[in-house]
């Protein structure tokens, strides 16, 4: 298969220019249908040959990113510092990571999860995030903020394509599990519930504001420029692969990295 221009998207922040960061879309590679055509996720059932040439395509067009980190994502918490130097980087098991030397990049793979890009205000630190809702209660972003070692003041953050609050479908058991985190005289529970909508006619549904509900876990902690967090991968059918909507399916990379 003959590959297309690689189409992705630059985040609207205001970020300084040492600092590179996109997300792919689904549109440039060379993988076949289900997962056509820029599947960059190894761990999906695509053929690794078809991965891997759609890395390198990415690869090839990023000539300001000398070192990539791919992650080994499990839904949790663990927020790595990646300093590889000239090194080969092998993939480590993390839901996000922190890179702080110029040529170094990390990036996060999804289709329908959050992907949260950091930089710092000085330019000097920039960190990626896979965010489901189960990263979310239990601490993804507080602990990338954390491994930057800067103040959540000092940063930005940009909230990538994820699934919608129109389709972000939940259990009362989510739901339940973030409003126990706060007190319940806290304003913190009372912005929580307004982040789940239930659903008429199902009982014990609600629709879910994962991007709320990110804004909310990121002020918390300072970061209170945040950009990004308006558009549902779900109902992007061209541009965007979606777990919920298609089942089995490619994936997206938010990459963020320092100039070399």
């Amino acid at each position: 298969m003959t590959p297309s221009r690689l189409i992705w998207q630059l985040p609207d922040w205001p970020a300084p220019a040492s600092i590179g960061a996109l997300v792919t879309t689904r549109l440039g590679g060379i993988s076949s249908a289900p997962y056509g055509s820029l599947n960059l996720g190894t761990h999906v059932g695509d053929r690794a040959a078809q991965v891997a040439g759609n890395r390198r395509l990415l690869r090839r067009a990023l000539p300001d990113l000398t070192r990539l980190q791919w992650l080994n994502q499990v839904h949790g918490t663990r927020a790595i510092t990646v300093s590889a130097g000239n090194k080969p980087l092998r993939r480590r098991q993390a839901d996000a990571g922190c890179v702080q030397q110029a040529g170094d990049g990390v990036a996060v793979l999804t289709a329908d999860c959050l992907p949260v890009l950091f930089c710092s205000r000085d330019g000097r630190v920039a960190a990626a995030a896979h965010a489901g809702w189960r990263g979310l209660l239990t601490g993804v972003l507080e602990n990338t903020v954390v491994a930057t070692g800067r103040k959540g003041s000092e940063l930005m953050a940009w909230l990538g394509p994820a699934i919608g609050p129109c389709c972000f479908e939940v259990g009362d058991e989510v739901s339940t599990a973030f409003l126990a985190a706060h007190d319940p005289a806290d304003t913190p529970q009372r912005a929580t519930a307004e982040a789940f909508l239930p659903l008429s006619g199902k009982p014990g549904k609600s629709l879910m504001d994962i991007y709320k509900m990110a804004r909310l876990r990121l002020q918390a902690v300072g970061v209170d420029a945040i950009y990004g967090g308006d558009q549902c991968t779900v109902c992007d059918h061209t541009h965007f692969y979606s777990y919920r909507r298609d089942g089995v399916t490619g994936r997206m990379a938010s990459i963020v990295y320092l100039k070399g």
